[in-house]
């Protein structure tokens, strides 16, 4: 039992009137713990929802790509042509360059230009993987027997330029020849070769084409990929030598792109 004279001190009637006065203020405050919790974290919630339409919305406007098919990388890409003439070679066999090596120099006599027949139609054509390479030559009015070597270069029309593709390098040129067509396929491995065949002086420099023109200590192009791009240049070109016409060739022909 509280003391009477407890109950009737003013100091603990203030107290209960303040005690009684707080326990009506909070009767009238709603509390819910669930609903305090969802309002510290009603903008996360609303940021991410606001996200998700986003990502949604994106989609919808961006389907992905259907169809995909790896397999179509074995299909011919880029394609590329050239029409080979003794007019296209940048001077007479006669001009050869006195210091010229004699493995360069013809064995044969020699026709000016303008009365040579021969002539030729070549394709060069990508995989679109890159992995391969098909080259397609038709030859008129050329001897197999007479031919010496064949090459792809790089350079522009009018310029000596090194050999990307040494044709020679796959084995005798009159196994490939028949009936004026001359026929096969390149591969990464063709392109190394021939980039490291040379044994001289000069054919070390003649060998493989720089992967930056004109800047060779960047080093040799090593794949088919940097061939193709090269020839998107329009900066390769066919040359066919023979032991009259050693040195410059006998045609030539710059390569182009072919439309589709």
């Amino acid at each position: 039992m509280l003391n009477k004279k407890l109950l009737k001190s003013p100091k603990f009637l203030i107290g209960l009137s303040v005690f009684v006065t707080l326990i009506v203020i909070g009767a009238q405050i709603p509390f819910s713990p669930a609903n305090s919790v969802e309002k510290q974290t009603e903008n996360p919630h609303h940021d991410a929802g606001h996200e998700t339409k986003n990502m949604a919305s994106q989609q919808s406007a961006n389907p992905p790509v259907e169809n995909l098919n790896p397999a179509k990388g074995a299909e011919i890409g880029s394609s590329f042509e050239a029409f080979l003439s003794p007019h296209q070679e940048p001077d007479e066999e006669v001009n050869t360059p006195e210091l010229t090596p004699k493995e360069f120099k013809s064995t044969a006599p020699s026709l000016a230009r303008k009365d040579r027949k021969s002539r030729g139609h070549g394709s060069l054509r990508f995989s679109k993987d890159l992995s391969k390479a098909y080259v397609d030559v038709k030859l008129e009015n050329v001897d197999p027997e007479q031919v010496v070597m064949f090459h792809i270069h790089c350079g522009k029309p009018d310029m000596l330029g090194p050999i990307i593709a040494d044709f020679g390098v796959q084995g005798s040129f009159k196994q490939h020849f028949k009936h004026g067509l001359f026929s096969l396929q390149l591969s990464n491995e063709d392109i190394n070769k021939t980039a490291h065949s040379g044994h001289s002086i000069v054919s070390a420099f003649t060998s493989g084409c720089p992967v930056v023109p004109d800047q060779p200590i960047f080093g040799k192009v090593k794949t088919l990929a940097g061939m193709e791009h090269i020839a998107r240049r329009s900066e390769l070109y066919f040359n066919l030598h023979t032991k009259g016409q050693t040195f410059y060739g006998d045609i030539r022909g710059q390569l182009h792109p072919v439309k589709n």
